[in-house]
């Protein structure tokens, strides 16, 4: 089917875009990229080649480059062309802008100028994974991509160990053992799935507890785009007096951010939660 090549009224579209198979693209989102009068993409190259297999021609239209290393440099042509009375689409590399995808600082931009921001939604490996992960999808939590080193990735997991919700994480699959291991140890050996090269030739989607998961992602590391699901564990009611009192024995030998720290990690309640709670206990004496 040929796309429309209508006129776009002027404003920024943020196309999503295939995140595997190509054919996983909106009619509209086609459409769109078809019409505008410029083009930009997180990386021009995947575009050109998205926009050949549909039979979509670039022609004389500009076709930006826009991510998170030049955004500084390339958002004021794309703002100017906004200013022009243009449309502009602006397709990330692989899924919907702004889920873990450049974007923000243009979408914000443009709003602050005042220009119309709208969206060409499609595929997202956010929700792809979980469609097919069997775990809980009432309430979830996106928490993107973990921090690299263990100390500071487990101390992002103990912040998420309460939140009654099945956690989604971006992973890369040279750290995804790392990752499971750490998650077994601070939400203990939940039920999960490692989601990979979703809507791709070698799709796969392994469930299992942390730890097994952990234990086979390091015997036989997984290769391509990961996604992570933890599923919500058990709300442990924290006994408030308890909590107290054993920041008030931390705080005899340890700084308020010392104190704070070993207390939140062996009640699993967030550092700032309990920072706070330091810092009046510490002037109170």
């Amino acid at each position: 089917m040929k796309p429309h090549t209508d006129v776009l009224p002027a404003g920024l579209y943020m196309v999503a875009t295939p995140i595997g198979n190509a054919r996983d693209i909106t009619l509209r989102a086609l459409d769109v990229l078809a019409s505008a009068d410029v083009l930009a993409a997180e990386d021009t190259r995947s575009l050109r080649r998205l926009l050949q297999i549909h039979n979509i021609p670039i022609g004389d239209r500009p076709l930006v480059a826009y991510h998170d290393h030049n955004g500084a440099r390339a958002r004021p042509r794309l703002l100017h062309a906004l200013q022009s009375g243009q449309s502009v689409a602006y397709a990330s590399d692989a899924g919907t802008p702004m889920i873990a995808d450049p974007g923000f600082d243009l979408v914000r931009s443009a709003i602050v100028e005042g220009y119309n921001v709208t969206t060409a939604p499609g595929a997202t490996a956010l929700a792809a994974a979980v469609t097919v992960a069997g775990l809980p999808s009432d309430r979830l939590l996106f928490a993107g991509f973990l921090p690299n080193a263990s100390t500071a990735r487990r101390t992002a997991l103990t912040e998420l160990r309460q939140i009654p919700a099945t956690l989604v994480l971006y992973e890369s699959p040279k750290r995804v053992a790392a990752t499971l291991a750490d998650a077994a140890d601070v939400l203990g050996d939940r039920p999960a799935a490692i989601c990979r090269e979703l809507t791709k030739k070698f799709e796969e989607c392994l469930r299992g507890g942390l730890k097994s998961l952990a234990e086979r992602c390091a015997d036989s590391p997984p290769r391509g785009e990961i996604v992570l699901l933890i599923e919500r564990g058990e709300i442990e009611a924290v006994n408030e007096l308890e909590m107290e009192s054993a920041l008030r024995n931390a705080l005899t030998s340890h700084t308020v951010k010392d104190a704070a720290t070993i207390v939140s990690n062996a009640f699993g309640l967030p550092r700032r939660q309990v920072y706070q709670i330091a810092m009046r206990m510490n002037n109170d004496d």
